[in-house]
């Protein structure tokens, strides 16, 4: 007989969006496979009358199951932080855990300013941000090809490999101008990259997966299609791979790797590992 499965609740607490918080507790507990987390959002708690409601729900939430909700925070307001305190949580402070002994270790005091962490809209880093969004929109799926001079990695690879996605986070963390184009049965059949991409070659990284994914994958959207059968994926992903070997063009399949994951190595890979999220 197997065991009951452990059912936690987590609370993601911040005086922002919280998406620091909540980045470092997914890192966190996906340590814990055997555990299924129920996590509640709580941003923006930015004064003692929302930490009061947060320390409400807390308490009522380890009433209801019996055992202390975990909690991870990212509270700089210290009155606000030891408010929040008083429930009964496990808390899993991020700022108290790294900003004190850097005080510390600096001999300085933090500013202790919210939202430090989010530059404001008119920063430059914001603004290549959102231009690398832009560009990355507009040059999905090899659009607006007379664009290609400006980008900074072109991905390519079968469709639904999962190209957009990944250009997206390139340009949403790392302010990365990412096209993406895709490679498809006629350029297989002419035996080259399309002529487009040729004078780009050094901008050029590829992706793959395995086949029986990628038929996974096409037939959400082309069920029982010649698209999104295993006999073609099969076929298209070889193609895609003999392609990218023969030109020398580096690749990685995407198969049981997470976005970051992907986005970490291309950035390596491309030598575009300076740049910075902000």
């Amino acid at each position: 007989m197997s065991s009951p499965a452990i059912e936690r609740t987590v609370f993601i607490i911040s005086d922002g969006t919280g998406i620091t918080a909540e980045t470092f507790s997914h890192s966190v507990l996906s340590q814990f496979e055997s555990v299924k987390f129920h996590q509640i959002r709580e941003p923006f708690i930015d004064s003692l009358e929302k930490a009061d409601a947060v320390v409400t729900r807390i308490n009522q939430m380890a009433q209801k199951h019996g055992v202390k909700p975990i909690a991870f925070t990212t509270l700089v307001n210290p009155i606000v932080s030891t408010r929040i305190k008083a429930a009964n949580a496990l808390f899993l402070d991020l700022f108290s855990g790294f900003v004190e002994p850097l005080e510390l270790a600096l001999g300085l005091k933090s500013s202790h300013s919210i939202g430090k962490s989010h530059k404001a809209a008119s920063s430059a880093q914001y603004r290549n941000r959102i231009d690398a969004i832009n560009y990355s929109l507009a040059h999905d799926d090899g659009q607006f090809i007379n664009g290609l001079a400006q980008a900074d990695v072109i991905l390519i690879g079968v469709s639904r490999c999962g190209k957009t996605p990944t250009s997206l986070y390139l340009a949403m963390q790392y302010g990365v101008k990412a096209a993406n184009f895709p490679l498809i049965p006629e350029d297989f059949d002419r035996g080259s990259l399309p002529k487009t991409l040729k004078q780009y070659r050094n901008r050029l990284f590829g992706l793959t997966i395995q086949p029986e994914r990628l038929s996974e994958v096409r037939n959400e959207r082309r069920p029982d299609s010649t698209y999104s059968s295993l006999a073609q994926c099969r076929h298209e992903v070889a193609e895609g791979e003999r392609m990218m070997r023969l030109e020398g063009i580096p690749w990685l399949s995407t198969t049981s790797k997470s976005i970051e994951e992907i986005s970490t190595t291309i950035l390596q890979e491309v030598k575009l590992d300076t740049y910075k999220a902000y």
